[in-house]
């Protein structure tokens, strides 16, 4: 797996400092420019010192700031936009459908060099201690959330979805202290979804958001930020390849509850199966 420069510092975004998101934002508006620039350069348009870049690049994990060229560079130069994902109307359907298999897996780990393991461990614990889980996300993201739902009622915890926005809304209004809000969103901006987690926020509720933009208001007023990758093509958007990503992060949530609920999963899944069972009789 490569030593990704730009997914590290979407991972890492919501715990910068001011100054740190400073260089962040420089790095991530223009990657271009800084392959191509000196410490110094990078310094002097930011109005820091030389060391407050390099003990950034040492923050994400290199070397140093020749180290973080390096590896920016391997990301935006290469001969990647990687060639399986070039599909063109010449193609037939077995090389078209090999393309998008092997973007979903380049997608897949690309978010599973993002995730950050803290994340990912206080997310299990607040759904491990809440007293109910709901799911959140309008468009896509509202396939995605009622998904989280089918599986996350095997768990045994008190877990709830809708697809409608209003329904979404008046359920948020009801959570407590107690209960964790899972707000889905690839761009971590939409309307509805933002009035969701501020809602869930008013309540105290404790939230989690999945999300591909650390800049985005959604990671920034959550408990807990997951983040996934994508890239954009020519045929399928940057949202909508995401989200075989945010399927991913949830089943990982899943079954990381199943293992700590063992016995109430047993119970649940017993329950679940004599139900279906009694309706083929």
């Amino acid at each position: 797996m490569t030593n990704s420069c730009l997914g590290k510092i979407r991972s890492y975004y919501a715990r910068f400092s001011e100054k740190e998101k400073k260089i962040a934002n420089y790095i991530l508006d223009t990657p271009d420019k800084i392959i191509h620039s000196t410490i110094n350069e990078v310094a002097e348009d930011l109005n820091v010192a030389d060391a407050t870049v390099f003990r950034f690049c040492k923050r994400i994990g290199f070397k140093g700031y020749q180290a973080m060229k390096i590896a920016l560079a391997s990301e935006i130069i290469t001969p990647i936009k990687q060639i399986h994902e070039e599909i063109t109307e010449q193609d037939n359907e077995k090389t078209i459908s090999e393309k998008v298999f092997k973007s979903n897996i380049r997608t897949l780990e690309n978010t599973l060099q993002i995730i950050e393991s803290d994340s990912i461990q206080k997310a299990v614990e607040l759904l491990h201690h809440a007293e109910r889980v709901e799911f959140y996300g309008t468009g896509g993201s509202a396939v995605i959330a009622m998904d989280a739902y089918h599986k996350f009622i095997r768990t045994g915890i008190k877990a709830f979805a809708f697809l409608d926005s209003h329904f979404q809304l008046m359920s948020a209004s009801q959570l407590t202290k107690n209960d964790v809000a899972v707000i889905i969103s690839h761009s971590g901006a939409n309307k509805d979804t933002i009035d969701i987690l501020n809602t869930a926020n008013e309540n105290g509720a404790k939230t989690i958001g999945i999300t591909s933009f650390p800049k985005s208001p959604i990671s920034q007023n959550v408990d807990v930020a997951l983040y996934t990758s994508s890239d954009e093509t020519e045929y399928r958007s940057e949202a909508l390849a995401s989200r075989i990503a945010q399927l991913s992060l949830i089943d990982a949530l899943y079954v990381n509850l199943m293992i700590l609920n063992k016995e109430k999963a047993k119970t649940a899944l017993d329950k679940i199966r004599g139900a279906i069972s009694d309706t083929r009789m």
